[in-house]
C-alpha cells in the first residue's frame, strides 16, 4: 500500500508540473530543443588575416615589376615598405552568414594608402578616422584657415584608423569573401 501512495504522489507531481505557469512541459522542451537546434544551425564565420610585403624589381626587359612577398612570424619590415593585408573568410556553418561585417584596425605605425582597400564580393566599404568609433565613405576633417574661416577638407591618409567592409549579400555555407588593403611602414 505504501508503493501505491508514492506512485500516486508521483503521479500527481507529474500532473501538476505541466500546468506550472499555464505552459505545457512538452511545449516547453520542445522550444528548448528548437532553440537548441538553431544555435546548432549557425553560421560559423572563420577570418584569416595575411600580410604581404611589396617588392619592386624588374622584369626581363628593365620595366618596372611588382610583387608581393608573403610575410611569416617575426617578419623584418623598414620605414617606407608597402605591405598588403588581406582578410580571407570562409563559412564553416551550415546556414547562410546574413549581414557580415569585418573591421580591420590600421596598425599604428602605418599608414594607410588611400584608395587601396578592395574586396571581391561587393562589399561596401567605409572608414574611421576615430579610432573605429564612427564609419564613413569618405572622411574628412575641419582645418581653420589662416583667416579664422573653418574648412572641411578630405581627411589624410595619416588619419585613418580602420577599414570596414559590411556585406549586403549572404555568404552562403562552405562560401568565402575576401578584402584586402595597402599601407606603408612609417
Amino acid at each position: 500500500m505504501k508503493r501505491l501512495s508514492i506512485t500516486l504522489g508521483a503521479i500527481a507531481l507529474i500532473a501538476a508540473v505541466p500546468l506550472i505557469g499555464g505552459t505545457p512541459v512538452l511545449a516547453s522542451l520542445q522550444q528548448a530543443g528548437e532553440a537548441i537546434v538553431k544555435s546548432l544551425n549557425r553560421p560559423q564565420v572563420k577570418l584569416n588575416l595575411g600580410a604581404e610585403k611589396q617588392v619592386i624589381g624588374q622584369d626581363q626587359t628593365g620595366q618596372e615589376k611588382i610583387t608581393w612577398q608573403a610575410l611569416e612570424g617575426n617578419a623584418i619590415v623598414q620605414p617606407g615598405d608597402v605591405l598588403r593585408y588581406t582578410v580571407s573568410s570562409e563559412n564553416a556553418g551550415d546556414v547562410p552568414a546574413k549581414n557580415l561585417v569585418v573591421t580591420q584596425p590600421i596598425p599604428q605605425q602605418m599608414t594607410y594608402i588611400l584608395g587601396s582597400a578592395t574586396n571581391t564580393n561587393g562589399a561596401k566599404m567605409t572608414f574611421s578616422i576615430d579610432k573605429g568609433q564612427s564609419f564613413v565613405d569618405n572622411p574628412t576633417i575641419q582645418i581653420t584657415l589662416p583667416d579664422g574661416k573653418v574648412e572641411t577638407r578630405p581627411a589624410p591618409a595619416e588619419a585613418y584608423t580602420h577599414v570596414r567592409w559590411s556585406f549586403d549579400k549572404s555568404v552562403d555555407p562552405a562560401a568565402g569573401v575576401k578584402a584586402a588593403y595597402e599601407v606603408k611602414v612609417r
